[in-house]
């Protein structure tokens, strides 16, 4: 598999609000439908550890991050009726996390620079 060198990578993290699980759980497949249709996406999927909930997800480069947060922005809003995001990453190359700086300011990221690794 080629790795694109512009690949960017979003990691939400969440914690259900109390006695709200099952219906986290239930809204996750409507994410994951919405999400399938996204051109620039290259994986999306959920983790659960509890109460607490990540997206895994990576996308072709800033473009595709800045769609996708369009795309289920009215999703998210219904969300973060049920669940708080406790923290965000965001990982890739310098050039593709500048041009999403100003747009993801209000969720306060965590940066994430890409330095090393293996690219097929």
């Amino acid at each position: 598999m080629s790795y694109p060198s512009n690949a960017v990578s979003l990691h939400p993290y969440f914690m259900a609000h109390a006695g709200k699980l099952e219906e986290v759980k239930a809204f996750l497949p409507k994410f994951v439908a919405k999400t399938s249709a996204e051109k620039k996406n290259l994986y999306y999927d959920f983790t659960l550890n509890g109460h607490h909930l990540f997206c895994r997800e990576a996308y072709v480069d800033a473009q595709g991050v800045l769609d996708h947060l369009t795309s289920v922005g009215p999703m998210m809003q219904e969300m973060m009726k049920i669940a708080d995001l406790t923290r965000v990453e965001v990982h890739g190359p310098a050039a593709e996390l500048d041009k999403l700086r100003d747009a993801l300011k209000p969720l306060k990221p965590i940066w994430f620079i890409y330095h090393s690794g293996v690219r097929p």
